[in-house]
């Protein structure tokens, strides 16, 4: 059922070129543009942005627990992002497809993760955090 769910989410979106990234966010975040900039760059692929006001849905059909929000969730290859991942995580998830993975999630907005470095500022600690149907767990720490 859930595989049927984000089927439609992501077929219900208009025209997607095949190997578009999907990236549903805020309305107006910017540090959302710098994250899709360096996907677009990393992956050679067009990054789909569409300002969705009520996100919560969407991140509901992704099977996101909801202590895991960000101000973006990206679609790439059936795996869902939340916030502000690494690429090299990222690459690494893609890769190996873990089994029960559904995403990975970085919560809040940590500066220092990719989109949110500030200039002269330390970056803070912040863990990524693989989920999927039956738990949480840790899958990468930064």
């Amino acid at each position: 059922m859930r595989k049927l769910v984000l089927a439609l989410a992501l077929f219900s979106t208009p025209a997607l070129a095949a190997g578009d990234i999907l990236m549903h966010r805020d309305p107006g975040c910017g540090c959302c543009e710098q994250w899709a900039a360096r996907v677009r760059q990393t992956f050679g692929r067009n990054v789909r942005i569409v300002d969705d006001a009520n996100r919560t849905a969407f991140q509901q059909q992704v099977g996101l627990p909801a202590n895991l929000v960000s101000c973006h969730t990206a679609i790439v290859d059936g795996i869902a992002f939340e916030g502000h991942v690494p690429i090299a995580d990222m690459r690494r998830v893609l890769a190996s497809r873990p089994k029960g993975v559904r995403g990975l999630a970085v919560a809040g907005m940590p500066v220092g993760s990719p989109g949110m470095e500030v200039p002269g500022v330390r970056a803070q600690r912040y863990n990524v955090i693989a989920f999927g149907a039956a738990r949480t767990s840790v899958y990468a720490q930064h």
